[in-house]
């Protein structure tokens, strides 16, 4: 299984590429899509970078499967509001190159990667650069998308062996507790 992670911003959207095989590991790639007003680019322009940059991802790198971070509540709605439309952005360009999407909140990833759910971006890029083997600490946004991977693969090997013992049925509703999948 090769996993898409995507960390959504407006001015920084980070990706990780991750080969799973079992319990098997291996680092593909990372980065950080970015876009920026100066120059006068509006909005629109700027989600058209994102969605544009999430597509030569995908194509570049032939995902089977997405993991997408879910955007937390801001105190400025404002802000809120903007990191909105980039995540549905980066989720309409996922959906529109044929990827399956998990979703996953910045808590559960937290937990799978450090183990505590309110961990510093230090200790998550860290315990990405451990579980990885990767020379040197990734960036913060790449470290958060690399870091969705981790969790995807983790929860991938346990809805596999629960699937084993029991049918599993989709779930259609939001349940941010326990992440979304589609």
């Amino acid at each position: 299984m090769r996993i898409l992670g995507i960390d959504p911003g407006l001015t920084a959207t980070g990706f990780g590429v991750v080969d799973v095989d079992g319990p098997h590991m291996r680092y593909v790639a990372s980065g950080t899509i970015r876009t920026s007003p100066d120059g006068g680019a509006l909005l629109p322009q700027r989600l058209k970078v994102l969605f544009d940059g999430i597509g030569e991802v995908v194509q570049r790198y032939q995902p089977t499967v997405a993991a997408l971070e879910i955007v937390f509540v801001n105190v400025n709605p404002q802000a809120t509001l903007i990191l909105g439309q980039a995540r549905g952005c980066c989720l309409t360009a996922l959906v529109a190159n044929d990827l399956p999407v998990a979703e996953y909140t910045a808590l559960q990833l937290k937990k799978a990667v450090v183990g505590y759910g309110k961990a510093q971006k230090s200790q998550v890029q860290e315990m990405v650069r451990r579980l990885l083997d990767l020379p040197g600490l990734p960036g913060k946004d790449a470290a958060d998308a690399l870091g969705l991977c981790i969790t995807h693969a983790q929860v991938a090997r346990t809805t596999q062996a629960i699937g084993k013992v029991a049918a599993l049925r989709a779930r259609t509703h939001a349940a941010y507790k326990d992440g979304r999948s589609y």
